[in-house]
């Protein structure tokens, strides 16, 4: 039996039930999860669960089973603590709470595909109520002041290997940061202060998705969408089995708004929506949706979080887990990228400008212009249409896994028969070359359709449903989601370049869960690593797409077969330096604006007035809100680490211009470069400090250089570099 202290109530667990004391003994509760429930509902230990059978009561019954199965394991670590100090940390704490947790993160991996695959079979409630009880029963372990103690006392030991000592590491770290250290006093201060961040988070977001859906817009003159292409009609029209007809609803939703902007020929409709996306919860909206004193409130209270913390401020506190370790590294490094993309920009929007003109433009460009302009210049420069022939998915896809044999010296090959969740969905197993043991699998679900979450075409998303564990003995297995075209009148599914775009992003991603080699979970592929280096891996797969040998591999024209030609290869890599001037000062001015807001205490008007003239080269529109609005940092998890993103586009470019090094000076076979990078970023997890992972690849601190070779930004005169030791 298991006790536990809830409030003013003592409730103890015994075979599932809940039993709460009254003066006669113990009054027995509804059951927690039904008596009824197997051992392993959802999952095999080892092996591939069995999907297809899968309900949302099943999901939720066995959430709550192996939640419960954990509390009980901490509860019963926690008693072996007291007065009694762990001989060997591991196996006496950290391997049970391993083995003890691994069902549920496995759990919860299953219902996270659910929800994101079948909304109908987990709908967004049901989900949001299970997500919300994994979540907080994973984190347990991270409050439990006996388990920190442990960890503390048994990290004086020499005798941990690298790994161990990070897996210590983190729950050290976790422990501190939730205030573990702190007399009870300040204790019970960092506890308010989070509840009061999480309570102005909540209302931030209920504001801007209030905002959100107030405006819309209705269409009924064909000749706005007639250069909207047909996935954007349907995604408008009111009839979506009817997109050419009309009319056509357009609201703020962020995926609405961006295509809009882009095929909206009607410069009034593009200014009228471009005003009311960016002035959404504020005080030049509906002042009762307004963010501002929300905004304020929220950089007060982690502010002060911080210093309770013993930060000097939020941001300081947000680059203990980042690969940057300081705020003054990430500074740097905007810096550097700054002085070559804003002259860039300059030049671009000149170019547009003249572009537009020469087309029957008439005025200067603004902010709501760029979006429609940017695209038109993109299809007389580079078009589009005619490569979709050249990348079939099939074709594609067996490209891509050749890649990877070539780099990384896997095998990838479908295993049929196996449960999913849907006729599309293939699962995939990734073998070694002297193996038939698959050391990693995944299940790729390609195509939109109408009982996913979301439908639009560029979304995608990596599962992790298990880790690698010798504790468990356990391997890696993950989901890939996308909504990928359907085919269409008996040809394959035909991808755009932002399709191959995400599908390679997200497979880098899931590469780095797949191929870990670490032996604990909580190091385990993408576990531990830092945030502004979790992007490395999928930002360094896209780089291969410009390169003439995986275009060969992976292009073939749906009818004759042939690659794509070296002209529209050409094409293809000035692309993608399109505008690259204007698009990197725009996230190089919001990630400076996130660090400003979490490190200053000026007023944030005052701050985006201050630096909006440094990063673009627009006006300062008087009534634009956009930090009102910004949601990333201040209702995810993005606050003082908007950055990370650019961060690891940084690392990778770095990482891939080792390959291109090699192959111009014939210094090293790409193969051996691939293993390299396969046995540090790949295999490494998070069991080691992502700046040490980068030397031993590199043999040498990261640079901007190679991003902005990359982008065609090539004239670089800044000699710093980013400091990554730590």
């Amino acid at each position: 039996m298991a006790v536990s202290f809830t409030g003013r109530r003592i409730i103890c667990i015994k075979n599932n039930f809940l039993l709460t004391p009254c003066r006669s003994g113990y009054i027995i509760l509804l059951p927690e999860v039904p008596t009824d429930v197997p051992d392993d509902p959802l999952l095999k230990t080892q092996g591939i669960p069995e999907i297809s059978s899968l309900s949302t009561e099943k999901c939720s019954n066995a959430v709550k089973k192996y939640a419960l199965n954990f509390e009980s394991a901490i509860w019963k670590i926690e008693d072996q603590l007291k007065g009694n100090p762990a001989q060997n940390l591991f196996a006496e704490v950290l391997d049970p709470l391993e083995k003890h947790g691994a069902p549920l993160d496995t759990t919860w991996g299953l219902v996270k595909t659910l929800f994101f695959t079948n909304k109908n079979l987990m709908p967004g409630r049901t989900y949001v109520n299970i997500h919300d009880k994994a979540r907080r029963f994973r984190a347990i372990k991270f409050n439990s002041k006996p388990v920190y103690t442990a960890c503390k006392e048994a990290s004086l030991n020499n005798d941990f290997t690298e790994e161990q000592k990070r897996v210590v590491g983190k729950y050290i770290l976790e422990g501190r940061l939730n205030g573990l250290d702190l007399d009870h006093v300040q204790y019970i201060n960092l506890q308010q202060t989070i509840k009061q961040i999480t309570n102005q988070r909540t209302k931030f977001k209920y504001n801007i998705d209030m905002a959100t859906k107030k405006f819309q817009h209705t269409i009924f003159d064909h000749s706005v969408v007639r250069e909207f292409p047909e996935s954007v009609l349907k995604m408008l029209a009111l009839d979506s089995s009817q997109p050419n007809l009309g009319p056509w609803k357009v609201t703020l939703i962020p995926h609405v708004y961006s295509k809009f902007l882009e095929y909206c020929p009607d410069r009034d409709l593009r200014w009228n929506m471009w005003q009311a996306y960016t002035r959404r919860a504020s005080k030049f909206s509906d002042s009762t949706l307004q963010n501002s004193t929300h905004l304020e409130e929220l950089r007060y209270h982690r502010r002060y979080q911080a210093s309770l913390l013993g930060f000097d401020s939020f941001a300081a506190m947000s680059m203990e887990t980042k690969m940057a370790g300081s705020v003054e590294n990430v500074k740097t490094m905007i810096t550097s990228l700054l002085a070559r993309a804003r002259p860039s920009q300059d030049r671009e929007i000149l170019e547009l400008q003249e572009f537009a003109i020469s087309r029957g433009f008439d005025g200067a460009m603004q902010l709501w212009d760029v979006p429609y302009w940017k695209r038109k210049q993109y299809t007389s420069l580079f078009g589009e249409k005619q490569l979709r022939e050249y990348f079939p998915l099939p074709k594609v896809l067996a490209g891509l896994f050749t890649l990877c044999e070539q780099l990384f010296g896997v095998h990838i090959q479908e295993r049929k028969g196996v449960s999913t969740w849907h006729p599309d969905v293939q699962y995939f197993d990734i073998l070694e070359p002297d193996s038939t043991e698959p050391v990693a699998g995944f299940y790729f679900d390609p195509y939109a359709r109408n009982d996913k979450l979301w439908t639009y075409q560029d979304a995608g998303w990596v599962i992790a449903l298990r880790g690698r564990s010798s504790a468990v003995n356990t391997t890696p297995l993950a989901s890939l989601i996308f909504n990928l075209p359907q085919p269409q009148e008996g040809q394959p599914a035909l991808l755009s370049i932002s399709d191959l775009h995400l599908l390679f992003k997200k497979f880098g991603h899931a590469l780095q869960h797949l191929l870990t080699r670490t032996s604990y979970l909580e190091v385990s592929g993408l576990s531990n690593v830092e945030w502004d280096a979790i992007e490395v891996c999928s930002n360094f797969m896209v780089h291969w797409l410009y390169n003439q040998n995986t275009i060969d591999l992976i292009s073939g024209h749906v009818e004759t077969g042939d690659p794509l030609p070296s002209s529209m290869m050409q094409q293809l890599c000035l692309g993608q330096k399109h505008m690259a001037g204007y698009e990197l000062c725009r996230e190089l001015y919001l990630a400076s604006l996130d660090l400003e807001l979490h490190t200053s205490k000026d007023f944030w008007w005052d701050l985006v007035k201050k630096l909006w003239p440094q990063y673009l080269a627009f006006p300062l529109d008087s009534k634009d809100s956009h930090p009102c609005s910004f949601a990333a940092i201040f209702c995810e998890e993005w606050g003082a680490a908007y950055y990370c993103h650019l961060w690891g586009r940084v690392i990778a470019a770095d990482v891939f211009s080792t390959f291109l090094e090699a192959e111009l000076h014939s210094t090293e076979d790409r193969s051996a470069v691939g293993r390299r990078f396969r046995s540090t970023f790949l295999a490494l997890g998070g069991s080691c400090h992502p700046g040490e992972v980068f030397r031993r690849f590199r043999g040498r601190d990261p640079s901007p250089r190679a991003l902005l070779s990359s982008l065609g930004l090539k004239q670089y005169g800044v000699s710093d570099t980013p400091n990554t030791k730590k």
